[in-house]
């Protein structure tokens, strides 16, 4: 799974690397996001601007938006057959910027945090889908994600049997075309190159969620 990120760049460096511009002020540095947290997202609907999207899916149907909570990740081999994750594989994908993701290795008297990094330390797309759910009681409409996971390479399974799906830079427009094909789609969604990744180790201040400080990363 996925469970906790950062994205530790200049605004700027976001915005070139994805060619997309923020709509809104409110992007700041985060180096430990944790689910129903707000971060940048690129959708389908609009590839060249960056908003600002709640980690953990609430379906637009939904009564409760603590049913998000529970909907932080997609996996990959399943999306064509949720109903709630296929209607949103036709019209509803999105990219997810990032420089890093955390999972924890088991040792002997502990877990060590582990942040996976790309080892040239670029930004990288992770896939995600999305939906828009409106809050009638406060008169809000939030846009929600799931990040999809697939199996874990070589060199994650050292932590974790699964990871994110990182787009290649090349696929990151096919995955934001409605003239991309189904079979065409899912074929992206698979691990990402072993050669390409580092594990890092990291301070146990990522353990508390509260915690969001470059510290982390030392």
């Amino acid at each position: 799974m996925c469970g906790r990120f950062s994205i530790t760049k200049q605004e700027s460096e976001i915005e070139t690397r994805f060619n997309a511009k923020f709509y809104t002020n409110d992007y700041v540095k985060r180096y430990n996001i944790a689910p129903t947290q707000l971060v940048p997202a690129i959708s389908i609907e609009a590839t060249d601007q960056i908003y600002m999207f709640r980690w953990g899916l609430i379906p637009f149907w939904a009564k409760d938006p603590k049913i998000g909570n529970k909907m932080i990740n997609a996996r990959a081999e399943g999306v064509l057959e949720s109903k709630v994750y296929a209607k949103l594989m036709k019209k509803s994908r999105c990219i997810i910027p990032s420089d890093g993701f955390y999972e924890w290795k088991a040792m002997e008297n502990y877990k060590q945090p582990i942040r996976i990094k790309r080892k040239d330390d670029e930004l990288f797309g992770m896939a995600a889908l999305y939906d828009t759910w409106v809050d009638k009681d406060k008169g809000q409409t939030v846009n929600s994600f799931s990040i999809i996971t697939t199996q874990a390479n070589d060199l994650i399974s050292e932590v974790h049997n699964r990871m994110p799906v990182i787009l290649n830079k090349s696929d990151e427009l096919k995955w934001l075309s409605n003239a991309t094909a189904t079979d065409e789609l899912m074929s992206l969604l698979t691990p990402f190159n072993n050669d390409a990744l580092e594990l890092v180790p990291v301070s146990t201040l990522v353990n508390n969620p509260r915690n969001d400080t470059e510290d982390i990363l030392l």
